[in-house]
């Protein structure tokens, strides 16, 4: 059976608290794991959300500042400890290879399994597969930073009375499927166009095009608020959004699902976030993140 959820490892910025491991975000899409931002102590966080070195296919890194980062090297050695047979392929801003580098060695290990690497130099496609295509777009931080959005292809969705109508049953709705046409009837003429699941991952951002462009139409939204709306100049100085800017990104994509994270240490009422976020104007369904949650993406309409 196909899973699609995003598992959180960890929602604290800068530093960890008691209740908040730093940053750590593994979506299970079908058959694939993408790990997004390992911060410190993710290998622990991992375990404790059973999530295993064998579910990883991809690793996506928005940025290398610590809270980001941090958690490469355990990552990486736990790969190699596990020896993993599939290829695991790592993206990351190109700008920032040679802290890659030093990750990736941080210390002496057994090397068994070599990462794929994948450097990200600019807005575009990164890899496309059956399932998805994944693309990054530059945002606005401090250092080189890049958000991560994947989309599902589109498909096609039969539509039984139309099929009925044209007397088109049992094998023949596969053949139309596959062939295009049966007997003169298209295939457009007994389905419709079922519109691919889209997700996005933005951490570390002012706002900016990147940031709605990530944003537009996605099922689930997952995105930095680090500041509430109160300490926006902050969020502005430092590279960040609040609560109600997060929300209104997207309110204004159409995004279904919004998964705010990145929490400073300033604030101890997590649920403040959700009513700012509220008081923007979004409307879809909403989760103010914690350590070891479980997100399903939307099922499609």
């Amino acid at each position: 059976m196909s899973v699609r959820e995003l598992v959180v490892l960890g929602t604290a910025s800068q530093v960890p608290t008691r209740h908040r491991n730093h940053n750590g975000y593994l979506l299970r899409w079908d058959g694939e794991g993408i790990l997004f931002d390992p911060g410190e102590g993710t290998q622990r966080q991992m375990l404790r959300a059973g999530v295993a070195a064998h579910d990883l296919n991809r690793i996506c890194v928005t940025h290398f500042h610590g809270d980001h980062a941090l958690g490469l090297p355990g990552v990486i050695q736990r790969i190699n400890l596990d020896q993993v047979p599939h290829e695991i392929t790592a993206h990351y801003p190109k700008s920032g290879q040679r802290f890659f580098e030093r990750l990736q060695y941080a210390t002496p290990y057994r090397a068994t399994v070599f990462l794929t690497e994948g450097p990200v130099a600019g807005d575009g496609v990164l890899a496309q597969t059956p399932s998805y295509t994944l693309e990054a777009r530059r945002l606005s931080h401090s250092v080189e930073t890049y958000g991560y959005r994947i989309v599902e292809p589109d498909g096609r969705r039969m539509l039984p009375e139309r099929l009925a109508a044209h007397g088109i049953k049992g094998p023949d709705v596969g053949r139309i499927q596959r062939e295009g046409s049966l007997g003169g009837v298209p295939l457009d003429a007994v389905s419709e166009v079922r519109r691919g699941q889209r997700f996005a991952f933005v951490m570390d951002t002012r706002l900016c095009d990147g940031v709605y462009a990530l944003a537009e139409g996605c099922d689930m939204l997952v995105i930095e608020s680090t500041f509430l709306d109160e300490d926006e100049q902050l969020a502005v100085e430092h590279g960040h959004l609040t609560a109600g800017q997060a929300a209104r990104v997207a309110r204004d994509g159409g995004v279904r699902h919004l998964v705010l994270t990145h929490f400073s240490q300033r604030y101890t009422d997590p649920d403040e976030f959700e009513r700012q976020a509220r008081a923007a104007g979004y409307d879809g369904e909403l989760t103010v993140a914690h350590d070891l949650l479980r997100v399903p993406v939307p099922k499609r309409r």
